[in-house]
């Protein structure tokens, strides 16, 4: 079109072309923003990226599926070790095709964190109708290092971070949809915990689409189908009503002051008051004046969802690592405001949170970097990177530390007898099963370095279901239960004792494992998966998964087996 006859349209309708023109530079200038969170947080990540030994777990378990032996971590018993069971299900898809699992883990995690926040962004946008927009919760999230750490890491915050986005952006936009149903209720099989959000959104998708009895069901038996048919298969195959990691950390328990001092962990180091005030001054107001629940329940249900989080987190005790177990519900409470409108409100508050990011990001930090902090609680990443020589830890070599290395090489000289070896740390004996079997507490390196047809075992029972059932101890949070080596020689040793062990102690051991709830724990577990084997777990699914023996043998043998 020339000017001349541009000049000479009706104008209306040369209104209107301006109009359109601007309408598609705004478009352009929101896509742009909406891609940016996800850009920086890319950048962020892979300057950080590493593997952390917790990831190394999952890909055990991965391998042992696509080597043909089942969802297991150690071919012959039952135990459930990832927590995350749709990351472990993605990652044997990445798998399939011969793609190294542990690279898989690092990378997807940091594209799946990237989605969630292009997700958020584009939710945010939406829930203010395509105005324009500025960054605002965003901003507390990209200026944290925790987030910078678990954009990565091999688990299964980057999926948890990605599902959580999405479904929001889902009730946002097509709260009417079953297909919103279904993936709303997936949060159990991101990790269990997430069961609070998928709640919580359920609710708020039944407040915003105000179904028909008939429809209410319906989105209720999609939004249940895949958890519930996973738990079925969970009880029956497992023998357990959570993962095992869930048995072990005592999920159920209530920790509050070891909680609350988690979350003074987290928030006291980023100062993460400066930015609450400023986002409690300009959200109250703004809140205040609407009334409308398509705006008003999308707004709300995160920040709901994402509070029930934390209380949950402080009420178990929290984490060994630094922030992890806060991210999803810090999240879930910035995503009405991950972008906002420009407001006066809006924008004196990006200003204040902006200045706060920059400090944040720049100087603050935990004063224990690179270490565990005096209450137990790890700066994860700088841990890894310091016990490995190396900035980007993926395949863990631990080159720092000899003990590890001499027990690699341990269990490579036992795979190569011909006669079945049990390593208890550095003392060899002979086992009672095939192959060689390892005892390290750091599970995902031993379960690196011990072949898929040997036994890995922790003692602190992320994977071993008998040192998960054991009494809890006061001891570092995560790290709380450990197995004395006793039990551990009775289960799977066999021959002369070991320098160090109590022969009493042993024999009451062995005695106490054929009695009772322990024998029926050893069954569950370890006994050939038949129908009725499958019935028989499922149907005693809850005294099994509440039981507990004491971690004295003489005392676990006088409670379980009586008089005998």
């Amino acid at each position: 079109m020339t000017p001349t006859q541009l000049f000479f349209r009706e104008p209306d309708a040369v209104l209107g072309l301006i109009n359109s023109r601007s309408d598609t530079r705004g478009r352009l200038r929101r896509g742009v923003l909406c891609l940016l969170p996800a850009c920086v947080i890319v950048f962020a990540g892979f300057q950080r990226r590493w593997m952390s030994d917790d990831g190394h777990i999952y890909v055990r378990t991965v391998r042992q599926i696509l080597a043909g032996n089942g969802p297991v971590f150690n071919a012959g018993e039952r135990a459930e070790a990832s927590t995350g069971t749709l990351w472990q299900w993605l990652l044997v898809l990445a798998g399939l095709p011969g793609i190294d699992i542990a690279r898989a883990a690092m990378y997807g995690g940091l594209l799946l964190t990237a989605a969630g926040f292009a997700f958020a962004s584009l939710g945010a946008m939406r829930l203010y109708a395509d105005k324009a927009v500025l960054p605002l919760g965003c901003l507390v999230l990209l200026a944290l290092p925790p987030v910078w750490d678990f954009a990565t890491s091999g688990l299964e915050t980057g999926l948890a971070t990605c599902w959580i986005a999405g479904a929001w952006l889902l009730l946002v936009t097509r709260p009417e949809s079953l297909s919103t149903c279904v993936v709303l209720g997936l949060g159990p099989l991101v990790r269990p915990d997430l069961a609070l959000v998928s709640a919580v959104f359920l609710v708020a998708q039944w407040l915003l689409a105000q179904p028909s009895r008939r429809a209410t069901f319906g989105g209720l038996g999609a939004a249940l189908a895949l958890p519930a048919a996973y738990e079925i298969f969970r009880i029956g195959y497992y023998g357990q009503l959570m993962p095992l990691p869930g048995v072990t950390k005592e999920a159920s328990q209530s920790l509050w002051g070891r909680g609350f001092g988690y979350l003074a962990d987290f928030t006291e180091p980023y100062l993460l008051w400066v930015p609450a005030l400023f986002l409690l001054a300009a959200l109250l107001p703004t809140a205040a004046t609407r009334r409308d629940a398509a705006s008003l329940v999308p707004a709300l249900a995160p920040i709901v969802a994402g509070l029930l989080c934390w209380v949950y987190v402080i009420k178990v005790g929290g984490d060994f690592m630094h922030g992890r177990m806060f991210l999803p519900g810090l999240l879930l409470m910035v995503l009405p405001v991950f972008l906002v409108p420009v407001t006066r409100a809006w924008t004196i508050a990006v200003a204040g949170v902006g200045i706060w990011a920059v400090a944040c990001a720049s100087l603050l930090r935990i004063p224990y970097e690179g270490h565990i902090g005096p209450d137990g609680v790890a700066d994860e990443r700088g841990v890894y990177v310091r016990q490995n020589a190396a900035p980007h830890p993926l395949h863990h070599g631990f080159a720092n530390y000899p003990s590890y290395l001499a027990y690699e090489r341990l269990v490579r000289d036992a795979d190569h007898a011909e006669t079945p070896t049990l390593l208890l740390a550095k003392t060899a004996v002979t086992a009672n099963s095939p192959g060689v079997t390892g005892v390290w507490s750091t599970l995902g390196f031993s379960g690196t370095v011990v072949p898929l047809d040997g036994a890995a075992l922790d003692p602190i029972g992320l994977a071993y279901p008998l040192a998960a059932h054991s009494e809890r101890l006061d001891a570092r949070v995560g790290h709380d239960k450990r197995l004395p080596d006793a039990w551990i020689f009775a289960d799977r040793g066999r021959g002369p004792l070991p320098a160090g062990l109590d022969p009493a102690g042993v024999a009451a051991a062995r005695r106490a494992l054929d009695c009772g709830a322990l024998a029926e724990l050893r069954a569950a577990t370890r006994g050939p998966m038949t129908p009725g084997r499958f019935l028989r777990n499922a149907a005693g699914v809850w005294e099994r998964t509440s039981f507990r023996f004491p971690n004295d043998p003489v005392r676990a043998e006088r409670q379980l087996c009586g008089g005998r």
